[in-house]
């Protein structure tokens, strides 16, 4: 028992994020279920109808403002305003603007809570209930005390559900005696969220709720279907809806704990990655960091040897105002070279004199032109020394995080395509740092797994080839590079359809029924072209009198006896008349040893693509369905379950043309093989061999599909 209650205990604490109002972000009291089916506490909602109020009436302040004097104040909202909002809301035709809308917390989306205001919400009882056994586990040690005992209470052993108090033993004796009305009221054991026992309507409040809106999801009462606002919607009784979304939700659990494992590994994979994304943000930081350093380390070097250069360009100007202020000193008497001329004076040796004389005089004259032409030595000026940092200041402005090296890659789905293999392509659009090797992931979608884990291969080019796909199924493919140790992200992801069968090889049969007269097949048998010749010519004249052009036939040299199958072509856009389908053995036979049958697809009349035995006797399956392809037309045939109108029948030509047949089910489908699209569908009878059938008229070419191959790819790389 212990054990039970430990593990509801721990059940309960786990589900506390559930239990959070949106708005105050703490556990929910008396929460209301709002239109969008978010669930708020009553608090709350009045706190932001109130915030809307005060919204509103800024608003009407602010155009006040511009109109009138700026004394002018808008008075906040009384509280007989905002128990009108409570009650009943405001009128829609009120000139004061409405307050009953407000944006939900939980899903931004605008809530209108109409005239009723609050009143018109339903409490959630079921949260509340399960809010408050969340409280009682959380404070297990806590007791709830008696509400009508004298001081000091004791602890209660019981709760009245009719009197909505808790009552000790002796005051529920009091208070419930024998033999009186309140000895039947519901009694539970101690719980402080007492629930009505019906669920009355907010709209009715006189009248219980007993049925449920589809359309609104929400409980209502007979008088909101006969006349309320839910008269015109679709209702259901509240059993049976009870029933509905009890097994709905029921399933989803299962569903959910089915899937337990896959969530289980899901975390496992998100706990690696919050470890992977700490230890690449560390490694981020530190490259970030190391970054910076270098930049310091460029801005110290450069900062000293710019000091270095001002110093010694000061230290020379120095030294030139030093000397220059020497020589000046010496112009003084009895100082320097005033007082060396001086003591020559003093000389009385003529040849002597004169001998020194000279020289003296030139130092004597050159001084005094200076003293007249004053000039500093040097400029005390450094403008050529100022350091112009704007630049630089900019780019470290525009400092920013860079795309980690490697523009993100993105797949081109024209080069890509899906036949017997997936050839997925992709390119760098920017083209300028470019991934030295790649990751390419992929995953099945699927309803019943939606969340599927990624198969990653790594490629060292920019195209791959993969083989282990499922038929008929939808692919999700992303892709990212690697230059080093830098990824980029991953590109968008694309979605390929598979074929809807495995792909059924062939050639085009040389032999069974080829006119080469008519037709030119190349050497690969995997293309074939439609060309007039002279007979067509000379029985020219017969055609204006209603004669029956021939169509010329070629089909698979491989039959089909059992199983799904799929194969893909290509109709030249300037061909006139091409059919395109399947025939059985027998059907082929008849065709080509009976020339003349004019009831054979094999004989079209002049005006061409709407005639043709397939398309006169849908009513049953037939040993051969073929449709007509030209002029970039694709023609659908005839059906008796769909209109016959020529502008529902003709469709643009696809550039890829698939065919799939179903032999064991009987069933042949045209499909748009780019986009793995059914185009037409019909039952085909089955009973014999069946063969890919072909017929041209007039100027065509037909090419089949090419198989995707690996070892082709790498040539074409290599290339």
């Amino acid at each position: 028992m212990e054990g039970d209650c430990a593990e509801s205990l721990v059940t309960i604490k786990n589900i506390e994020r559930e239990l959070i109002c949106p708005a105050c972000k703490e556990l929910f009291t008396h929460p209301l279920i709002l239109p969008c089916q978010h669930s708020i506490c009553h608090k709350c909602v009045k706190e932001l109808l109130l915030l809307t109020l005060d919204d509103s009436f800024n608003d009407v302040a602010s155009e006040s403002s511009c109109h009138s004097s700026p004394r002018l104040r808008v008075q906040s909202p009384s509280m007989d305003k905002i128990d009108r909002i409570n009650r009943a809301g405001w009128k829609r035709n009120s000139l004061t603007p409405r307050t009953t809308t407000f944006p939900c917390p939980g899903c931004e989306h605008d809530i209108d809570l109409g005239e009723r205001g609050i009143n018109g919400l339903f409490r959630n009882f079921t949260l509340e209930t399960i809010v408050e056994r969340y409280r009682q586990a959380a404070r297990a040690a806590t007791a709830i005390m008696c509400d009508l005992c004298k001081p000091p209470p004791q602890e209660s052993t019981k709760s009245c559900m009719d009197c909505s108090a808790s009552y000790c033993n002796e005051c529920f004796k009091i208070y419930h005696p024998w033999g009186t009305v309140k000895a039947q009221h519901e009694y539970v054991g101690p719980t402080t969220n007492f629930r009505p026992k019906i669920l009355m309507c907010p709209e009715h409040e006189m009248e219980r709720v007993n049925m449920y809106c589809e359309l609104c999801r929400r409980p209502v009462c007979h008088l909101c279907k006969l006349g309320g606002n839910h008269s015109n919607h679709r209702v259901t009784t509240i059993s049976s809806a009870y029933k509905t979304l009890k097994e709905k939700l029921s399933k989803d659990i299962d569903y959910l704990i089915g899937k337990e494992s896959q969530v289980k590994s899901q975390i496992s994979e998100l706990n690696l990655l919050m470890k992977e994304t700490e230890c690449n943000g560390e490694r981020a930081k530190e490259e970030a960091t190391s970054h910076f350093d270098k930049l310091f380390e460029v801005l110290e070097e450069k900062k000293s040897s710019i000091i270095k250069a001002i110093d010694v360009s000061k230290k020379l100007r120095l030294d030139k105002f030093q000397t220059q202020m020497e020589e000046y000193q010496g112009l003084l008497e009895n100082n320097g070279l005033v007082g060396y001329a001086q003591e020559v004076l003093k000389e009385t040796d003529q040849s002597c004199f004169v001998q020194t004389a000279k020289q003296l005089h030139l130092r004597i004259q050159k001084a005094t032109e200076s003293l007249k032409t004053f000039r500093p030595a040097a400029q005390t000026s450094f403008e050529d020394y100022v350091v112009d940092a704007s630049k630089q200041e900019e780019l470290l402005g525009e400092l920013a995080f860079f795309s980690n090296g490697v523009d993100i890659p993105e797949i081109n789905e024209e080069q890509s395509k899906i036949y017997n293999k997936a050839l997925i392509c992709w390119h760098h659009p920017e083209k300028k740092n470019k991934a030295d090797s790649y990751i390419l992931e992929y995953r099945k979608i699927s309803r019943e797994e939606e969340m599927l884990t990624w198969n990653e291969i790594e490629v060292h080019s920019t195209n791959k080839v993969i083989s282990d796909l499922e038929s008929n199924s939808s692919y999700a493919f992303r892709v990212r590079g690697y230059k080093g140790s830098v990824c980029s992200p991953c590109s968008k992801e694309v979605i390929f359809h598979t074929t809807p069968a495995p792909v059924f090889s062939f050639l085009f049969d040389e032999k069974c029924g080829y006119n080469n007269e008519h037709l030119l097949l190349n050497l690969k048998r995997d293309r074939v072209d439609s060309r007039a010749g002279f007979s067509l010519l000379l029985a020219a004249e017969r055609i204006q009198v209603g004669c029956y052009t021939s169509l010329d036939y070629i089909i698979g040299d491989t039959g089909i006896t059992k199983g799904k199958h799929f194969w893909a072509l290509r109709v030249e856009p300037y061909s006139y008349m091409v059919k395109v389908g399947v025939a059985s053995n027998d059907k082929l036979q008849e065709w080509l040893h009976n020339p003349r049958d004019i009831s054979s697809p094999r004989y079209e009349q002049d005006s061409g693509h709407d005639s043709g035995s397939e398309d006169t006797c849908f009513d049953s399956a037939q040993p051969f369905t073929l449709v007509t392809v030209g002029m970039k037309k694709f023609f659908v045939p005839k059906s008796p379950t769909s209109s016959n109108e020529p502008e529902n029948r003709v469709l643009p030509m696809p550039t890829c043309i698939g065919i799939f047949l179903d032999y064991d089910k009987g069933k042949v489908g045209f499909y748009d093989a780019d986009h793995m699209k059914c185009l037409y569908e019909r039952q085909v009878d089955c009973s014999g061999t069946m063969y890919p059938a072909f017929a041209l008229m007039g100027s065509g070419g037909i090419q089949l599909e090419e198989p995707i191959a690996a070892k082709y790819l790498e040539y074409q790389n290599d290339m």
